[in-house]
């Protein structure tokens, strides 16, 4: 069922070294490749076929679900629809991502539109990773869309990463937050060459006691560029913080643009944005122990976007 390349996009999206356990849903250029669902997770094609809804029962925890897509195909562009619906008091993961494998010179793309309400005290994990890999020149565009309604008291983690051989990223996060919720958005993403990455985030606080904290950390090496918005709005008693911190190398270029809307008087909104180079005291540090200077490098990318 899996090739040697259907392998390796799963192992890196995904972490996975063949067909998961309990639910999954595995897309293939376009087209279904493999699902099951389980007692508590229902996983079912949509009434116009453009995706999956995805019913999460109330009270499920400590149950995951997959959903990698894979692109092999050359001059495909895969657009997917999901709804994600899950019940009140739920603890799950769901394990998302797209690999796009380019052969040719032409191009091969994927635009993801996931759409989450998160019941009553429920908690999610949300972890989607985006990889471009493969020996063609085809341009590889992954355009994610993701959007967050949380209830009461629920609560989502979402860690989001674009890996490399991305050609171009427009990425759209939104969260629309209840009473008592908290959302936690990390993202992650390294462009190089001439790719380019744009992240355009919008988060309401909406409910009582609300609280939102987004996390953004970029590498931008060669000639490549990445921008960076993020709107945080308060319209109740909430707290929101943004951080937005970036590492240009080479010729590379960023802007990025936080704002902070505070509507309601009890409201507190903080954020902290920079961009800068690799410290050369770093550098000498790691190479006074042995490693090369490119070594040393990719030692420190790897931990900051760790």
């Amino acid at each position: 069922m899996l090739d040697v390349i259907d392998r390796e996009l799963l192992k890196g999206v995904a972490d996975l070294e063949g067909i998961p356990k309990g639910a999954y849903n595995i897309r293939k250029n376009g087209k279904l490749l493999a699902r099951q669902v389980s007692a508590n997770i229902l996983i079912e094609t949509n009434e116009d076929n453009t995706g999956i809804n995805i019913i999460i029962k109330p009270g499920t925890v400590n149950e995951s679900v997959h959903i990698p897509v894979i692109l092999s195909q050359a001059d495909l562009f895969d657009v997917v629809k999901n709804s994600f619906v899950i019940g009140e008091a739920c603890d799950v993961t769901i394990v998302a991502g797209c690999g796009i494998h380019c052969g040719s010179d032409k191009p091969e793309g994927h635009a993801g539109i996931h759409e989450f309400k998160i019941g009553k005290s429920s908690k999610v994990k949300y972890v989607e990773k985006h990889l471009g890999v493969g020996p063609g020149s085809g341009k590889r565009t992954l355009n994610p869309v993701t959007r967050v309604f949380l209830e009461e008291r629920a609560h989502a983690e979402m860690e989001l990463t674009q890996i490399g051989g991305v050609d171009n990223a427009q990425r759209t996060n939104e969260a629309d937050l209840g009473p008592g919720s908290s959302v936690l958005i990390t993202e992650r993403v390294m462009t190089d060459g001439v790719q380019r990455a744009v992240s355009k985030n919008t988060i309401l606080l909406k409910g009582e006691g609300s609280r939102a904290e987004l996390i953004s950390r970029s590498v931008i090496r060669g000639d490549s560029r990445q921008d960076f918005y993020a709107v945080l709005e308060a319209r109740a008693r909430s707290y929101g913080h943004l951080e937005c911190d970036a590492i240009v190398m080479d010729n590379g270029t960023n802007e990025t643009v936080p704002s902070l809307r505070s509507l309601h008087p009890d409201a507190e909104l903080t954020h902290e944005a920079a961009i800068g180079k690799i410290a050369n005291s770093q550098l000498m540090k790691l190479m006074s122990l042995g490693l090369t200077y490119d070594e040393a490098v990719d030692r420190i990318i790897r931990g900051f976007l760790r």
